[in-house]
């Protein structure tokens, strides 16, 4: 099976129903609502499966892009899809998401964008938002996209600096939308 993103690149993804790919108007959705944030900026992909959302924005000018993704048969995959869109600029880590985001602690990376689209019956969605906002993987006004099905409880409205600031609804698809909110400096001496 295959997929088109922007600019009708072809992107393959892997047979069967354990990958669920990003719907083409939710795609769409979050790709306009970060228009004018896609270009040069740092994207992490996190359960990224095929890929499709991280070849998008790299298609769409991201810097780089990293993508974590726990089935190594679907990282391989991905890792085509994004070398076919953007040579070098993508990489995928096999891994799960938890370990992944520990290792990007250890590393001291940041990003300015953030995907995060597990299985929606999975219990990711709490522990993956905590460690994020601890890691402070985003950087300041940086923003995440958690995908999620419509009928999941509310995720939280914020988790440390973590703060939601929109949640939209496509169908039976839902996507939270989270800044991550830095902390105001410490007040200085006054002279």
């Amino acid at each position: 099976m295959s997929l088109r993103i922007y600019g009708n690149r072809l992107l393959r993804t892997p047979s069967g129903l354990e990958t669920r790919p990003t719907l083409g108007r939710v795609r769409s959705a979050v790709f306009g609502r970060w228009h004018d944030r896609i270009d040069g900026c740092r994207w992490l992909d996190l359960c990224a499966g095929a890929g499709s959302m991280g070849a998008e924005a790299l298609a769409r000018g991201a810097q780089e892009a990293l993508g974590i993704e726990l089935s190594a048969a679907t990282a391989r995959i991905a890792a085509l899809n994004w070398e076919k869109v953007a040579p070098g600029r993508g990489t995928i880590w096999k891994a799960d998401v938890l370990a992944g985001i520990a290792r990007l602690v250890k590393a001291i990376r940041t990003f300015d964008l953030i995907y995060f689209d597990p299985p929606y019956r999975s219990a990711l969605y709490a522990p993956v938002l905590a460690a994020i906002a601890d890691a402070k993987l985003l950087v300041a006004d940086g923003e995440l996209a958690a995908e999620h099905s419509d009928d999941l409880p509310d995720l939280p409205e914020q988790i440390e600096t973590l703060v939601r600031i929109d949640r939209r609804v496509y169908g039976s698809t839902a996507v939270s939308y989270y800044r991550f909110l830095a902390a105001d400096p410490a007040p200085g001496c006054n002279s």
